[in-house]
């Protein structure tokens, strides 16, 4: 029973995921991007230091570990998200945004090798290209219309890089951080920056309707804590490698939410596109076989070729 309830932790990661774009997707209808976003992290942020304050989780112990938790906190959580959901807002459907950001494992797995010193396979070169004409099959037909959708994807591509350069500089950087301490500081960090972006370019009007209510109240705590504690469940029970694997399943889980709930069918050339950037992403995250250890014969002893000596009698 233990097992099964670990082998399916991430399929439960990628279904949590995967909901955030439909939530960001109903929740920007009532309320602008940022300011919805602002939301979203205070309240994720509140919950995660009742938290660690109730599991007595020790904080930062100097301004150099919060400093970077920070950095993690405006790339992965702001730029992301912020980005995200303000492209969504300017047209980008939330089936095409799970498939541009969920190129970063490959990029990430490119980037890691001049910037991280690790080894940049042929999988993940192979993985890119396939990523890539998946996305150009997807937006063809977006060509020519209009700037305001540009824009929209100039956020998606905004979202991609922030997360990208966030996983980068935590795998640098924070990795053996307390997690609890971590989200926290994060989403604060995410919450504060959201404020001051809606502060200045929105109007930060609210239609509190009970959907946007729950809007707000999944993606904080299903998204932003509860896939965050999957990850951590998933990491003690050594499934982590599962999410990197699975990772390619984000676009068409997303885009099947999308059509059932949001009506955003696609066409069939953009399900080529899909299929072509989940195969890229899937390619890219495959394990790369182990070089089998040469065998060394064991060198065979030589016959002593000393002659032997006749014991010498005694007297």
């Amino acid at each position: 029973m233990a097992s099964m309830q670990a082998s399916s932790l991430p399929m439960i990661f990628i279904v949590l995921w995967s909901s955030g774009y439909i939530g960001g997707a109903i929740g920007i209808l009532y309320a602008e991007p940022f300011t919805m976003t602002f939301l979203r992290f205070a309240l994720a942020g509140l919950i995660m230091l009742g938290f660690a304050l109730a599991t007595r989780t020790p904080m930062p112990s100097n301004l150099s570990q919060l400093g970077h938790m920070a950095v993690v906190g405006f790339f992965m959580q702001a730029l992301q998200f912020g980005g995200l959901y303000a492209g969504m807002k300017a047209g980008v459907p939330a089936g095409q945004s799970a498939l541009i950001v969920g190129l970063m494992p490959v990029v990430v797995g490119l980037l890691a090798g001049p910037l991280l010193g690790e080894r940049v396979g042929w999988r993940q070169w192979i993985g890119l290209a396939l990523g890539l004409l998946g996305v150009v099959f997807v937006l063809y037909e977006k060509v020519g219309v209009g700037m305001a959708a540009l824009g929209g994807y100039a956020y998606t591509l905004a979202a991609l890089f922030g997360i990208t350069a966030g996983t980068l500089y935590q795998k640098k950087f924070c990795g053996g951080f307390d997690l609890r301490t971590t989200g926290f500081v994060q989403m604060t960090i995410g919450a504060v920056v959201m404020l001051g972006a809606a502060w200045f370019t929105e109007s930060m009007v609210i239609d509190w309707t009970p959907t946007f209510i729950a809007s707000v109240v999944w993606l904080a705590v299903m998204n932003s804590i509860g896939a965050l504690m999957l990850l951590y469940l998933m990491i003690r029970c050594g499934e982590a490698t599962k999410v990197a694997s699975l990772f390619f399943l984000i676009p068409p889980v997303t885009q099947i939410m999308a059509s059932a709930m949001l009506g955003e069918i696609p066409t069939p050339l953009a399900m080529v596109g899909f299929g072509l950037a989940s195969l890229g992403v899937w390619l890219a995250n495959r394990p790369m076989p182990k070089a089998a250890a040469p065998k060394v014969a064991m060198p065979t002893p030589e016959p002593d070729m000393t002659p032997a000596v006749a014991p010498r009698p005694v007297a």
